[in-house]
C-alpha cells in the first residue's frame, strides 16, 4: 500500500490513515480507489470487526482532492471522468460490510467531507471545519450522488446554504444537526474515543450490523437515479473552471464570468 494510505490491523479494528500531513492530507485519485478496496472488500470472517478512517497529524481529516491534480483536465469530459470514478469508488465504500467510523479532526472538506459522509458513525474533534467551499474555490460541482448523501444527511434547505455561501459547519453545530454523533476535545481524543466505539462494536452481533447496513443503504438507493452528466459537462468544460484552478494554484481571488 502506498505511505499515502496507511492500513493496520490492531486488535481486530482496522485503521486507515490518510497519510500526506502536509497537504492537510488532501486525496491523490489513487487514494480514493484504495480506501474504496480496503472498505468493499473487507472479510467478515471475524478477523476485522470494525473499521476506523482518520488522518494523519492534527489539522485535517482531508483537505478534498489535491487541487494540483485537476492541472491536466482537458475540459468536460475529464469533469465527467472524475466524477463517474469518484461515484463509483464511494458507492464501493458505501458496501462495506463492517460499521465503519470517520474520526474526524480540523478540516474535512471536499472529497474528505464525500467520505466521511458515506461513514456509518462520525465523531470529530472541536476543531471540525465541514463542508464544501467549491462555490469560492474551483467553481465546480458535485455528483447528483453526492447531493443526494448530503440532503440525506443534512436537509435540503441546510445543503443549499453551505453551499451557496461556502462557510463550513462547525463541531457544535454539527453536533446539533446529527452530522456527528460525538465532540471531544482534540486530535489525540478523537482517536481514542473511535477504538473505544470499535471496542464496544466488536462485542455486538455481526449480522445485526451487516444487516442494518445494508437495509438502511437499499433505503438511500430506492430514489430512481438522477441524470447528471449534462450539468457535471457544463461546469467543468466552463471558462469558470479553468480561472477558479488557476486562481486557487495562485494564491489569488478568481473573476468569475458565469461561462
Amino acid at each position: 500500500m502506498d505511505e499515502d494510505l496507511i492500513y493496520e490491523i490492531k486488535d481486530q479494528i482496522g485503521l486507515i490513515t490518510l497519510n500526506r500531513p502536509r497537504t492537510r492530507n488532501a486525496l491523490t485519485f489513487e487514494m480514493y480507489g484504495q480506501i474504496a478496496d480496503i472498505l468493499e472488500g473487507a472479510p467478515t470472517d471475524g478477523s476485522v470487526r470494525a473499521i476506523i478512517i482518520t488522518g494523519a497529524g492534527d489539522k485535517a481529516f482531508a483537505a478534498g482532492t489535491d487541487i494540483g491534480l485537476f492541472r491536466d483536465f482537458e475540459g468536460a469530459e475529464s469533469g465527467i471522468g472524475y466524477e463517474t470514478r469518484g461515484d463509483a469508488n464511494l458507492l464501493r465504500m458505501e458496501n462495506c460490510p463492517l460499521p465503519v467510523i470517520a474520526a474526524i479532526s480540523g478540516a474535512c472538506t471536499g472529497g474528505g467531507a464525500a467520505i466521511a459522509a458515506i461513514c456509518d458513525i462520525r465523531i470529530a474533534s472541536k476543531d471540525l471545519k465541514f463542508g464544501f467551499p467549491i462555490a469560492r474555490t474551483l467553481g465546480n460541482c458535485l455528483s447528483a450522488a453526492n447531493y443526494a448523501r448530503l440532503v440525506n444527511l443534512l436537509g435540503e434547505a441546510r445543503v443549499t446554504e453551505m453551499i451557496f455561501t461556502s462557510r463550513l459547519i462547525g463541531a457544535e453545530e454539527a453536533l446539533s444537526l446529527g452530522l456527528i454523533s460525538e465532540m471531544v476535545e482534540d486530535n489525540t481524543a478523537i482517536r481514542a474515543r473511535a477504538f473505544e466505539l470499535g471496542e464496544q462494536m466488536k462485542g455486538h452481533a455481526p449480522l445485526t450490523l451487516r444487516a442494518t447496513k445494508t437495509m438502511l443503504r437499499r433505503l438511500r438507493q430506492a430514489r430512481p437515479p438522477v441524470e447528471d452528466h449534462d450539468i457535471i459537462r457544463e461546469v467543468y468544460g466552463s471558462e469558470d473552471f479553468r480561472e477558479g484552478l488557476e486562481a486557487f494554484l495562485a494564491k489569488r481571488k478568481p473573476e468569475w464570468k458565469g461561462r
